[in-house]
């Protein structure tokens, strides 16, 4: 899927592809402002806030550099049948945010079709699951403290300005579940300086960063975080463990008192590692993604004019002669070799108009569709998950 953003973040950081990812910190500028306001906006980032039910830690608040009480900017909404649903107060969040605050909104993505859009191009590209968080500051508000992710993350800079500090690794790549704590920082410092609009940076796993409005005077700053986690070799081996189940030798009980047999389940350890490769856990690590949340197709409702691909990574094309094989997400469809060519269309992550995409790639492009929305691989593109790529990525066939 080609998508603006990326295409924006690869020229600012100089990379050529996801192959970068975790390697160094990097730092650079989009200058495209049509580009940045589209991915979101300060004023779009509480309308999401005022208009859904979010609850801490989804939607969270800090000033001073704590945590505000839930009470003071949550209410309850009641309705006349005594519903009750917990909703944001905007009057009482907007004279936290008037003082000076931090709003953050964990996973923008299950709430806004432009970031839901985006994460899934960002996954499309780097084969790894993406969230996007959001982080609103204004006036002279504090950050989090000095604290490192378990994950790689890319910034970008979407509307003002923010001090930033990143610092060099105390420990080479931590984990969230590690045998070390790492609560150390380093006292080295790789870069400080202001991050402005359009700026984007790179961030890998277990470097120290902070980032503030502290002394800053009034103005504003918000910035999305897309969180990218990448495998690494333990995931691959708590993947081997379930894989050595099928085998009878790991499922005895451990000789505890006499210690035999240790030589034999070594040796079945040994060849089970070399069975299957990361090659392997890559491609079932995709595989075994669910499928994700969409507006489910019914005809009651209008007919099937416009489709797009939303599976969390891109589906495989097996050709096989005379039929061709989809696989993704756990299943695998097998059609009619002549359905290729509206396979390619329908499955490019790009949105597409049915009766446009009959006219490049024959009528049958339009049961293709039909069967890809059925399974589950294609979602009908209603107006609001078409809003998420206008402007961002192209129409397929257009």
């Amino acid at each position: 899927m080609e998508h603006r953003l990326i295409s924006a973040i690869e020229a600012a950081l100089g990379w050529s592809g996801a192959e970068e990812l975790g390697k160094d910190f990097v730092r650079g500028n989009m200058d495209d402002p049509a580009l940045v306001s589209r991915i979101m906006t300060p004023n779009r980032l509480l309308d999401v806030a005022m208009r859904r039910s979010l609850n801490r830690p989804q939607f969270r608040c800090f000033q001073k550099g704590e945590e505000v009480h839930p009470a003071i900017y949550y209410t309850d909404s009641v309705s006349p049948r005594g519903q009750s649903i917990s909703m944001v107060n905007m009057r009482s969040l907007g004279r936290l945010l008037g003082e000076g605050a931090t709003v953050i909104m964990d996973q923008a993505n299950v709430f806004d079709p432009t970031m839901e859009v985006a994460c899934r191009a960002l996954q499309w590209w780097s084969h790894e699951r993406v969230q996007v968080n959001a982080y609103l500051t204004t006036n002279d508000a504090s950050g989090f403290p000095l604290h490192w992710d378990d994950h790689d993350v890319v910034i970008v800079q979407l509307a003002g300005e923010k001090d930033w500090e990143v610092r060099a690794t105390s420990r080479n790549v931590p984990m969230y579940r590690d045998a070390d704590p790492n609560s150390t920082p380093s006292d080295e410092i790789i870069w400080s300086g202001l991050m402005r609009t359009g700026d984007v940076m790179h961030i890998p796993r277990g470097h120290w960063h902070q980032a503030t409005r502290t002394g800053s005077g009034s103005g504003k700053s918000l910035h999305v975080t897309f969180g990218i986690t990448k495998r690494t070799g333990a995931s691959w081996l708590a993947w081997l463990a379930d894989w050595c189940r099928e085998h009878e030798i790991f499922r005895h009980d451990l000789d505890r008192w006499h210690g035999t047999g240790t030589a034999a389940l070594t040796e079945a350890a040994a060849q089970l590692v070399s069975e299957r490769p990361p090659a392997d856990f890559f491609d079932a690590y995709e595989q075994a993604t669910t499928l994700p949340r969409h507006v489910p197709f019914l005809d009651v409702l209008g007919p099937l004019d416009a489709v797009v691909c939303t599976t969390h990574f891109p589906p495989q094309l097996q050709e096989r002669g005379e039929t061709v094989d989809v696989v993704a997400s756990g299943k695998k469809l097998t059609l009619a070799a002549k359905a290729l060519p509206a396979l390619r269309l329908l499955l490019s992550g790009r949105p597409v108009a049915l009766e446009q995409a009959a006219a490049v790639v024959g009528a049958e492009v339009m049961e293709v569709a039909e069967i890809l929305v059925e399974e589950e691989l294609c979602a009908v593109l209603t107006p609001e998950l078409f809003s998420g790529y206008t402007g961002l990525v192209t129409n397929a066939g257009s």
